[in-house]
C-alpha cells in the first residue's frame, strides 16, 4: 500500500530520448490499434463500433487541429512514413484521414496494417517490447485510394 492509498505512477521524461520530435513540428506519435472485432492479429470483421468506422481499416486517427495545422482535410488519402533512421524508408500508403478525439501531436492506426513501419531496434531497452504505442511519423498525401 502506498502512503496516499492510491496508485503512484511514475513518469519518464521521455521513452525514447533519441527520437525526440520537439523540433519537428510536421512528426506525430504514433499508436496502433485493435478494434472490437479483433483478437491479435486475427482480424474478424472491417467494422469498429468502439470508433465509428465501417468498411476499412486502412485509416488514420488524428486531431482535427493536427489535420488543419499540417494542411490536409479530413478523408485525405496520405502516406505515413517513419521519421526515424533516414537510411531506412519505411511507408504504409493510402491512409484515410479520420478526425477524431486523439490527442494534439498524435495519431492512431490498426495494427497489424501498419507494422512495417516500426523497426526491429525501436523497442524498450530493458523488457525488449516493441514501441507500438509510440513511433514518430510524417504524413505525406499519396495518389492512392484507400481500400482493404
Amino acid at each position: 500500500m502506498t502512503k496516499s492509498g492510491k496508485a503512484n505512477f511514475l513518469t519518464p521524461e521521455k521513452l525514447f530520448p533519441e527520437f525526440s520530435t520537439a523540433q519537428n513540428t510536421d512528426v506525430l506519435h504514433l499508436a496502433t490499434l485493435r478494434s472490437n472485432d479483433q483478437f491479435n492479429t486475427t482480424i474478424y470483421g472491417y467494422s469498429d463500433r468502439f470508433r465509428g468506422v465501417e468498411g476499412t481499416r486502412k485509416v488514420v486517427f488524428m486531431n482535427p487541429e493536427d489535420i488543419r495545422r499540417l494542411g490536409f482535410k479530413e478523408s485525405d488519402s496520405v502516406s505515413l512514413t517513419t521519421a526515424i533512421d533516414a537510411n531506412m524508408v519505411r511507408t504504409v500508403t493510402a491512409l484515410r484521414i479520420v478526425a477524431y478525439d486523439i490527442p494534439k501531436g498524435s495519431c492512431g492506426a490498426y495494427y497489424p496494417e501498419t507494422n512495417p513501419l516500426f523497426p526491429l531496434a525501436h523497442h524498450d531497452p530493458k523488457s525488449k517490447t516493441p514501441s507500438y504505442k509510440l513511433l514518430p511519423v510524417r504524413l505525406s498525401r499519396s495518389s492512392q485510394i484507400p481500400h482493404d
